[in-house]
């Protein structure tokens, strides 16, 4: 798997069996949401006999369920990405501002946190409007693909810096502007997703822009009056 650690950085402690049980559960995805035995032991450049073993213990673990040919990853995974999530105050103090924006701009709005080479949305909220973008928290998304992961690459962009970029989803089109705390460091990135065919890139940034940077303010409006802890992972944020 491409997020594997190279052999030679692995430290003492590492253990190659969890890497490996790892590498099985990230081989399900949107394109493969079921897998046969083959076929992950061939995503994760494993033995047929290793990739049944780590299966049927991740079975036994109530993370995989097989209908006798086919595997699929059951709720329970989301165990596992919960417990990162409910520790972040950033998503819930950023969540009311992304549902008014996403009312007022009549378009799906999210808070999206890098991570390594991708974007994780880690807050999103939809517009009463049934036409709307589906934006689904925590999925991965190759960061140099959207506007919010060229915006937090770009590590300290111009304080108006704002993409309006094509969406790895086909007809989405996103627009992204910087989330920063009260250092001046971009924390997060703010995004409003968008059918391309409703809204032109012109319309957006006239119509929609001032809605999105409105929010944006809000939020870091809440972010200042937080003080980070000293060692906290990207987006906690601990009160006074």
């Amino acid at each position: 798997m491409s997020r594997d650690v190279p052999r030679d950085a692995r430290a003492p402690h590492f253990v190659r069996s969890f890497e490996r049980g790892l590498a099985v559960i990230r081989a399900f995805d949107a394109e493969h949401p079921a897998r046969t035995l083959s076929e992950v032991a061939r995503a994760c450049d494993l033995t047929r006999a290793a990739a049944r073993r780590l299966l049927l213990t991740l079975a036994d673990l109530g993370y995989v369920h097989s209908d006798g040919r086919r595997f699929r990853l059951t709720p329970r995974v989301l165990e596992l990405g919960y417990a990162y999530l409910s520790g972040l105050d950033l998503p819930h103090l950023a969540q009311p501002h992304l549902a008014q924006l996403a009312e007022l701009a009549g378009e799906s709005a999210a808070l999206y946190l890098l991570d390594g080479d991708a974007v994780v949305p880690v807050a999103a909220a939809r517009p009463r409007r049934v036409m709307a973008a589906t934006i689904a928290v925590g999925a991965r998304l190759p960061a140099c693909g959207t506007a919010a992961g060229r915006l937090l690459l770009a590590g300290e962009p111009p304080s108006d810096c704002v993409l309006l970029d094509g969406d790895p989803e086909a007809g989405v089109s996103t627009m992204a502007a910087p989330v920063r705390d009260r250092s001046g460091r971009v924390v997060a990135g703010a995004v409003l997703a968008m059918h391309s065919g409703r809204t032109s890139a012109g319309a957006a940034r006239r119509d929609l822009l001032p809605h999105l940077l409105a929010a944006v303010a809000r939020i870091e409006a809440d972010l200042r009056i937080t003080d980070p802890a000293p060692d906290a992972p990207l987006g906690t944020v601990t009160r006074r």
